[in-house]
């Protein structure tokens, strides 16, 4: 029998050992690579070519949602599942954008997890139980929270990896050498992102990031 292959993007090293000794006592599923924040889970993608890759969203350098735009467009026929703590219908909706075929939560049981990942390898959708009605309400035209159009949807996608490095503290050579571009592309990427936002100082930056839900406060 050919095993699912996973490769598990989380910035907590327990977290990824419990799910690595979960999956062990399972046949048809085994863990081939970790990944600690979103670059890594590009380059081990890249590598190791998963077929499912469970991302966390709160990682350091690219978080969840910019790693998986990036690995949306150099293979669009990935398959990702979230696995997260956030239950925001943001953080859901930016990823089902993105192409994720599965949500769910971290205080989901090993059974969740386990048919999550059978799911999604089979090219389903898998939402945890209790975001499912939210989803469903929301594309329906039943949500009557959902807010109007997301700044944030006007960035492209470099925008958007530079905002989040940006809101974190990273210095602009730290970013430029993060994501592989100069210093200046760097800073015109800023100055573009601040004009579509309407916002001036690197404050009001992490404040958008925090409120957006781009960046989270522990």
């Amino acid at each position: 029998m050919r095993k699912i292959r996973v490769l598990i993007a989380d910035d907590h090293a327990l977290v990824r050992e419990g799910i690595v000794a979960f999956l062990k006592l399972t046949e048809d599923i085994e863990v081939i690579a970790e990944a600690s924040d979103g670059l890594e889970a590009i380059e081990k993608s890249k590598k190791f070519n998963p077929d499912v890759v469970l991302m966390d969203i709160a990682m350091p350098k690219l978080g969840g949602l910019e790693a998986t735009v990036e690995l949306k467009k150099i293979n669009p026929d990935i398959k990702i599942l979230v696995l997260t703590q956030y239950d925001d219908k943001e953080y859901i909706a930016r990823f089902l954008k993105a192409g994720v075929l599965g949500y769910l939560l971290k205080r989901a049981v090993g059974s969740d997890l386990i048919s999550a990942i059978r799911a999604v390898s089979n090219g389903e959708f898998y939402l945890f139980s209790s975001i499912a009605s939210n989803v469903v309400a929301g594309y329906l035209g039943k949500d009557k929270g959902a807010a109007a159009e997301d700044p944030y949807d006007k960035l492209t996608d470099r925008e958007k990896q530079v905002l989040k490095l940006l809101a974190e503290g990273y210095t602009h050579k730290e970013i430029g050498d993060m994501l592989s571009i100069s210093t200046k592309t760097v800073i015109a990427h800023q100055t573009n992102l601040s004009e579509k936002l309407d916002i001036s100082s690197r404050a009001s930056l992490i404040k958008f990031a925090i409120h957006r839900g781009i960046i989270k406060i522990e």
